[in-house]
């Protein structure tokens, strides 16, 4: 009844109800975007690769990621990868490179916009040169390309399409974010996902109950369901730094009186990158199995087995590398301490025991340095999660869910669109989604500074 209840809440909300709906309509245009096949491919001879190919690549995991729009050579076979490529860069950019470092921090709209634009450009080259790499491994396939199509018009047509229909999904994904609910490149990578889940929950338990072993699965949904909650834990876990705001004087009696506030704490997250440094690593993992579909077509050169097997220890040990320091790097790139302790001063607040200024942010840097290393840590464990659980005998298409990207990214994104809908909720006074409590996406409870929304 609770449940009936919230809903109907959720769909009395005129504006929620128009976002929710305009949210689901792009993503099954999206969906119905990863079954349309290039032009001049055979989908029969895909067919018959597919069933020979394994989720023990990183090209499996990208079909995950795309929600089988890769391996069926579909418009949409590159979906929003390129532009979270392109987002790295730039973001990394700002973290290096004064003027880059200026339009993120002091040109404002302006600068945003800008970035914006650069973003969008260096998306368009790098789609062109993944789609390269892309159409050269689907050439490499025995039949997948029909003989009555020129090989000039194969390669240049479908060049041109599978850049826009990147540039499309990219598209759908401002959409969703302008006009509809939650982040849209997260929901759209989330779809991709969620649709591939059900097909390795049913692989998992048809192979499991063959075998006899009906108990084993319900012992591993038993773990998924634990590592989920850990996962959850993680996500919204936050470190409260009390907070006290001075008096003011009151009148001419002299009477002090405390400024009060609700928010008397500010909240440092675990996890302050959200899910964006395993996005940013498990990017850049595949960009050296991208650069071997041009030399051989199969992107599995002997050079790049590391890169190409996610079950492999040299791709787990650098795919834990690489989120440690993402996690780093983009919470420094997230949080400022300076302008914390610059907002508290302004506020009139001071932390019990610290100095305003520069004492606090020292302070707020160190808690972050020290909070953020377990964070970055079970980000690291929670990647190279499906390589454990695949050497203990979980078949590949379900140890992909069983941890890693894809579980972080579909509780991360659920908490961020649930937030956004228990926001309406409570304005619109009505009970929240849970009974006590709030739900926290990639905001917080607290005083929030220098977190771009």
């Amino acid at each position: 009844m609770k449940f009936l209840t919230v809903i109907k809440n959720i769909w009395s909300i005129k504006e929620l109800r128009e976002r929710i709906v305009f949210t689901l309509l792009l993503l099954l245009i999206y969906r119905v975007g990863t079954w349309v096949v290039l032009p001049g491919v055979v989908p029969k001879a895909l067919k018959n690769y597919g069933g020979e190919n394994t989720s023990g690549d990183l090209l499996g995991l990208v079909n995950t990621f795309t929600g089988g729009a890769f391996d069926n050579a579909a418009i949409f076979a590159l979906g929003v990868m390129p532009y979270i490529t392109a987002s790295i860069i730039v973001q990394l950019l700002g973290f290096a490179v004064p003027y880059f470092q200026r339009l993120q921090t002091k040109e404002g709209e302006s600068g945003r916009k800008r970035l914006n634009q650069i973003t969008r450009v260096l998306t368009i080259a790098i789609a062109l040169v993944q789609a390269g790499g892309y159409l050269q491994m689907v050439r490499g396939m025995q039949g997948a390309v029909s003989p009555n199509i020129a090989p000039s018009l194969f390669w240049f047509g479908n060049l041109i399409v599978l850049t826009a229909g990147t540039i499309f999904c990219m598209w759908l994904g401002e959409r969703i974010t302008d006009k509809g609910i939650g982040n849209g490149i997260s929901l759209i990578i989330q779809a991709g996902i969620i649709a591939r889940l059900p097909q390795a929950f049913i692989f998992e338990f048809q192979n499991l109950f063959g075998d006899n072993r009906l108990l084993l699965f319900f012992v591993e949904m038993i773990l998924f369901f634990l590592i989920v909650m850990a996962t959850v834990l993680v996500v919204q876990g936050v470190r409260k730094i009390p907070l006290q705001f001075a008096k003011r004087m009151v009148g001419r009696s002299g009477a002090s009186m405390p400024q009060s506030s609700a928010r008397d704490y500010l909240p440092l997250k675990v996890n302050s990158a959200g899910v964006m440094p395993i996005i940013f690593a498990q990017a850049l993992m595949f960009l050296p199995a991208t650069a071997m579909t041009y030399i051989n077509g199969t992107g599995s050169a002997a050079g790049t087995s590391m890169f190409s097997d996610i079950y492999s220890f040299g791709y787990n040990l650098a795919f834990f590398i690489l989120i440690v320091v993402f996690t780093y790097v983009y919470t420094a790139l997230m949080i400022n301490p300076g302008n914390y302790a610059d907002y508290l001063k302004r506020s009139n607040a001071f932390i019990p025991g610290v100095k305003p200024g520069e004492a606090t942010s020292e302070y707020i840097d160190n808690i972050m340095t020290r909070i953020t290393l377990p964070g970055a840590v079970f980000l690291g464990l929670l990647g190279i999660l499906p390589s454990l659980a695949a050497s203990f005998g979980v078949n590949q298409q379900f140890a992909l869910f069983f941890g890693g990207t894809t579980l972080l990214i579909m509780v991360g994104v659920a908490l961020d669109t649930l937030q956004v809908i228990e926001s309406y909720l409570l304005t619109s006074k009505y009970d929240g989604l849970i009974k006590s409590g709030r739900i926290q996406g990639r905001s917080s409870q607290g005083v929030q500074v220098g977190q771009p929304q």
